[in-house]
């Protein structure tokens, strides 16, 4: 008989998956496939889209209310999923956004994939501030096992909640296969339907704080004015955090006509768009891990990033390395790539190289090897 497995997949949302949402679908679509003796159930919180079914082996579950706020969180994990694992008995619950249920008495394995909200807090709303900060020491110290996608954020969490480093394995993150260099042709249609025909520095993310669009935008200001060039700037991302820092710097922006905003884009067009860039430009203040800049390893296209946290982990010495507080830095990396074709190519070799070290075939792998070394301390907790 094979194992019971019960997986949180609140986040697997058709058309709204971000990085903990993909990181939820690429492991699981291969584990699930690799496992087809054992039995998943995906536990969701709404009617789930029938392409997250992925083979007979999963069994969906939808528990009320929809936990979509703090309030909700609490109900949804302390009292409908505590009971639908004190009901079904499985031999593991994996939680990939590292929610738990702290009444639970199952084996769980908790995927933290940074801490950003310990070190930023006022980036986030009160009460979602609250039950991070309140909510995640209690998760790293009940979970069974903790996975995480860096080791920045395997000694983050180390130090900030005083777990034991063996209990912390790292599963870095992949990057989906379609993104791959394209034709020239197909560049310029997308450069044509986007940005007028001109070359871009493509920002991917969250609109969130953290990502830094304030001092990009300032940056990407202070590039304009010394750059003779028509470069725009493509901003990729949904406006769920668009704060008053972020929206004041944009608005005192001289070049704000330059910038051109796309929302979110699905899978296929973010490939097209992180193809044909010229650069992207993810200067994070804080991130676990960083999946755009694997992506634009895989199409060929140059880096800046931040020279810390665990950008320069991801980025090796196939990106250009800044000071993400340091809006000249940001802009005369800019100036660099649009100047220096040597440096252009250079990195773009070293960066082909580099995405090598990131598939979602191999995170899939070390998950499940996280996720049996859980159970296997489990089993052994209990004939001790």
């Amino acid at each position: 008989m094979g194992l019971r497995i019960a997986v949180n997949t609140r986040l697997l949302i058709k058309n709204k998956l971000e990085g903990i949402g993909w990181f939820t679908y690429e492991n699981l679509i291969r584990i699930v496939a690799q496992h087809p003796d054992d039995e998943f159930y995906f536990i969701f919180d709404r009617q789930p889209d029938h392409s997250f079914l992925f083979a007979k082996n999963v069994k969906p579950v939808v528990l009320s209310p929809p936990a979509r706020h703090p309030f909700l969180f609490i109900i949804w994990f302390e009292w409908s999923v505590r009971r639908f694992l004190q009901k079904l008995k499985p031999d593991l619950f994996l939680s990939p956004d590292g929610y738990l249920s702290l009444g639970s008495k199952t084996p769980d394995l908790a995927v933290m994939h940074d801490l950003n909200f310990e070190h930023f807090p006022a980036d986030l709303p009160f009460l979602v501030r609250w039950y991070y900060r309140y909510f995640f020491p209690r998760f790293a110290r009940k979970a069974t096992r903790i996975a995480t996608v860096s080791n920045f954020s395997k000694q983050d969490i180390v130090k900030q909640y005083g777990v034991a480093p063996e209990k912390v394995d790292v599963v870095y993150n992949g990057a989906n296969e379609r993104f791959s260099p394209i034709p020239i042709e197909e560049q310029l249609l997308v450069r044509e339907k986007l940005t007028d025909g001109h070359p871009y520095f493509l920002f991917v993310g969250s609109l969130h704080p953290r990502k830094n669009l304030a001092r990009l935008f300032t940056a990407f200001d202070q590039f304009c004015r010394q750059s003779d060039s028509a470069v725009r700037l493509l901003v990729v991302g949904e406006k769920k955090w668009w704060t008053e820092p972020i929206r004041k710097a944009f608005d005192e922006m001289e070049n704000k006509s330059r910038v051109v905003f796309c929302g979110r884009l699905n899978a296929d067009d973010l490939h097209h768009v992180t193809a044909s860039a010229l650069a992207i430009t993810y200067v994070s203040y804080f991130e676990g891990f960083g999946i755009p800049i694997v992506e634009a390893f895989r199409c060929g296209v140059p880096v800046i990033t931040a020279n810390i946290t665990a950008m320069p982990e991801v980025a090796g010495e196939a990106a250009l390395l800044i000071d993400p507080f340091d809006e000249k830095a940001i802009a005369n990396a800019m100036q660099q790539l649009v100047e220096n074709h040597d440096l252009r190519k250079k990195l773009i070799d070293s960066g082909f190289k580099r995405a090598k070290l990131f598939s979602w075939d191999q995170a899939a792998q070390k998950l499940w090897q996280s996720m049996m070394k859980t159970i296997s301390k489990s089993n052994k907790t209990k004939q001790s």
